[in-house]
């Protein structure tokens, strides 16, 4: 238990320490590294090949994914985006519009309550934010456990988180229940397992994160 506890005080001194320089990023480097970022989601294989995807919406020192949620809208995929609908609990909810949004608890852009319900198994590409992530797909989210439970329980699910370079943090402590992805997408590219892919993504789909 001692050890558990020093894991979890450990993850919040490291959010803190990461939100407090997230704050202080020069604005040119955050737009530029999100553009890029977006540009790389945007020619990802697994982008390419879901007509439904799932992703946040991007607030506070957040990489800004409206423009790949404008964009996914245009080519008429399914889109949806998370709504807490309790502690710890949220949903895959259905958006027609940006203008479906509203600003919700914490500050977070969700859809409406009467928003139509996805089913996870309905999600072919998921994009996830992070505090602070590691190359190899160790993730420090904000603490509340929200995808690590949504996700445990579809490990199919093609997903990548998206973190900054600067954000980049390789030794971030992790628990039991912490779950890892196998692909990271920085403004620099595409991680996978923690080694940098370069070439044009071929292959079948991975069946395991």
């Amino acid at each position: 238990m001692s050890g558990d506890y020093s894991i979890r005080e450990q993850k919040s001194r490291l959010r803190r320490e990461i939100l407090d320089e997230a704050g202080r990023l020069d604005r040119g480097y955050t737009e530029r590294a999100d553009r890029q970022i977006i540009a790389h989601l945007e020619a990802s294989r697994e982008y390419r090949e879901a007509s439904c995807i799932f992703c946040f919406v991007g607030t506070g020192t957040e990489i800004r994914t409206s423009s790949f949620l404008e964009k996914a809208l245009k080519e008429g995929k399914t889109v949806t985006v998370p709504l807490c609908t309790g502690k710890g609990i949220m949903e895959a909810r259905q958006i027609l519009s940006l203008r479906d949004l509203k600003q919700g608890r914490y500050g977070l852009w969700e859809p409406g309550a009467e928003s139509r319900a996805v089913n996870p198994e309905q999600i072919g590409f998921a994009v996830i934010p992070c505090v602070c992530a590691s190359h190899d797909g160790k993730r420090l989210g904000y603490g509340g456990g929200y995808y690590d439970r949504y996700f445990r329980g579809y490990p199919l699910v093609p997903a990548i988180i998206v973190c900054r370079e600067h954000m980049i943090r390789e030794d971030i402590p992790t628990e039991e229940h912490d779950l890892m992805f196998r692909c990271v997408i920085t403004e620099k590219g595409r991680f996978e397992n923690g080694l940098p892919v370069n070439a044009p993504e071929t292959g079948k789909r991975e069946e395991k994160r």
